[in-house]
């Protein structure tokens, strides 16, 4: 069985939509699209400076 009280101690609230978009917007991140067309163009793909 479920204990609620316990479940609601370890509760942490999720980030706020704008802290979520800037945490996912500030990260440059190279995603498959991103690799695709630099091959395509001839270029070597960039390493993220993170």
């Amino acid at each position: 069985m479920i204990d609620f009280d316990a479940e609601l101690k370890k509760f942490h609230p999720s980030l706020e939509i704008e802290d979520a978009e800037d945490a996912i917007y500030n990260h440059d991140v190279s995603d498959m699209m991103d690799l695709l067309l630099s091959i395509i163009n001839g270029n070597k793909p960039q390493k993220n400076k993170s």
